[in-house]
């Protein structure tokens, strides 16, 4: 590798007449000029900003229900405006926490007190497809963009990161949390497909970069004549969105070391999206299967099977104990009440749907898994995919639904586990939840190990079910895997990252985060605690 690679170039991102402006304004200036300040940015650069409090209060909680608080709220439309609120507040010490389309479940989009910075307006760049890319900006709605994507391609490329979420949350929120769909493997995370990013970092300073560019040397950047030292605590190498990117050879991308951070290290405005080619039809199947053992058993088959794995499949996913009394629809697909079931589905590039039913048919009839014809539903038609997709998005509302009326709260698992462990971890977690005696359902991503335990305590049972929570952590760790697939950290979960990895793993993040953020302004209360 050539070492120069390591060094990263910085821009202000604006013209230096008005960074000087800037430097020359704030000087002397602190949150006790809130007033002096806002009235200053709005009236010289007609930026959207404000502290009136029935604006501001819809941005203090994001899908966490965590309770926050923050003075005030500033939309940027664009990269200039971002770089002069970014900038002024890092003169004037402001601390203020991103927010996109408040979808995140660990509380990383709730503030507390200082701004809101919104990037609901970065929209400056709408999707524009190139060949099998896209450029888009952060405030973009996922599915929007999506959308825009077949729109413009003919249908030809799709973008394949579909989070349940993908409707509400902002193509920046998904960057910042590394969201991961359905499909198993790298390729059904956000990381994987991001080919190159437009940066700001808690200085003002800008960072326009594509992949390889800038490459890690012996594991650190520069950035002007600051030593970035990246984490390199030990991160398993699965489905993995717990805490930054960490590399144990020293090298790794710049944009590997921003997604999936939080926003701890800046503001992410822009990206390029790498694009996967359509195919032709997919094939949907929902299997009837007589246990979990069994489900567990067709899991390892199909990866032995398959000559590529499991990337011949963009979803393999499991509908587990409980699951038939958390959704509608029920009686069109199970039979009696003490089957589980997988959903499988198949892009088919070449051929007919017709032949890569009987193709699939006979694989899984060979399975060893006592699957028969009458267990097999193909949805291939609008009104049984209709049905199914009800009914799959149904079980967290039920649930919810169930959790008020019980008094309690939810508690979901986002745990991982590697394929090896994968049974011996799924056994003692059922073994803690039902000696409690604690509802709970259990489903998720089959394609990864990564299943979500949906706990329904009543009220007197609250404190048990945290205690069981946090025993599921430790269980996962001690089997080689991670507290978060795909959730993050956040507020809510930064006591599982030190059980996870440590207090020196938590030491290592925040070095790397005072180099870019020493008055720790940015994000505060994300996947570390606060210490300045």
């Amino acid at each position: 590798m050539n070492d120069s690679t390591h060094k990263i170039e910085l821009s202000k991102g604006i013209d230096k007449s008005t960074w000087d402006k800037i430097d020359l304004f704030c000087k002397n200036k602190s949150i006790v000029n809130i007033k002096t300040i806002i009235s200053w940015i709005s009236l010289e650069f007609n930026i959207d900003i404000t502290v009136d409090p029935d604006i501001v209060k819809g941005y203090l909680q994001d899908w966490s229900n965590i309770k926050g608080s923050a003075i005030g709220l500033c939309r940027p439309k664009n990269d200039v405006e971002a770089t002069i609120i970014i900038r002024v507040f890092y003169l004037t010490k402001i601390q203020y926490t991103i927010s996109a389309g408040k979808t995140n479940l660990t509380g990383s989009a709730t503030p507390l007190d200082g701004f809101v910075l919104s990037v609901e307006n970065l929209k400056h760049v709408q999707p524009i497809v190139c060949n099998d890319k896209v450029n888009v900006s952060a405030g973009i709605y996922l599915e929007d963009m999506r959308n825009q994507v077949l729109s413009q391609s003919n249908n030809k490329y799709f973008y394949p990161v579909d989070p349940t979420s993908r409707r509400e949350a902002m193509v920046g929120g998904t960057l910042s949390c590394n969201a991961s769909g359905f499909i198993p493997g790298d390729m059904g995370a956000t990381r994987y497909w991001v080919n190159a990013l437009t940066f700001i970092l808690p200085n003002g300073y800008s960072i326009k970069c594509e992949r390889g560019q800038y490459i890690s040397y012996k594991s650190h950047f520069i950035l002007n004549n600051n030593k970035l030292t990246i984490p390199n605590y030990n991160r398993p190498k699965i489905k993995n969105a717990s805490g930054p990117y960490t590399c144990d050879v020293s090298e790794i991308d710049f944009i590997d070391f921003i997604i999936g951070s939080e926003g701890i290290f800046g503001l992410i405005t822009g990206c390029t999206l790498q694009l996967k080619e359509r195919s032709k039809y997919y094939l949907d199947l929902f299997i009837l299967l007589d246990s979990e053992p069994t489900a567990i058993n067709l899991h390892q088959f199909l990866i032995n099977k398959l000559d590529s794995g499991l990337s011949q499949v963009s979803a393999l996913e499991y509908f587990g104990y409980n699951c038939q009394n958390y959704m509608i629809n029920r009686d069109k697909f199970f039979k009696n009440k003490n089957q589980v079931a997988v959903y499988i589905q198949i892009p088919i590039y070449s051929g007919t749907i017709e032949e890569a039913c009987e193709k699939w048919l006979n694989i899984l009839l060979d399975s060893n898994c006592k699957i028969s014809n009458e267990d097999i539903y193909v949805l291939n038609d609008k009104k049984s995919w209709d049905l199914f997709f009800e009914a799959r998005h149904s079980m967290p509302e039920i649930a919810l639904k169930k959790t008020k009326e019980l008094d309690g709260i939810s508690i979901i698992t986002d745990t991982i586990v590697p394929a090896y462990n994968f049974k011996l971890f799924l056994d003692k977690a059922h073994a803690l939840i039902q000696k409690a005696n604690i509802e709970y359902v259990l489903f998720g991503h089959l394609g990864d190990c990564h299943l979500h335990f949906h706990l329904i305590p009543s009220r007197i049972q609250k404190k048990i079910a945290l205690e069981i929570y946090q025993k599921i952590i430790k269980i996962s760790a001690e089997l080689g895997g991670v507290y978060s697939a795909e959730h993050g950290t956040g507020k809510r979960k930064k006591i599982d990252f030190i059980d996870c990895y440590g207090m020196d793993a938590e030491n290592q993040v925040r070095d790397s985060k005072l180099c870019l953020d020493p008055d720790m302004l940015v994000n505060r209360g994300n996947i570390i605690d606060y210490k300045c």
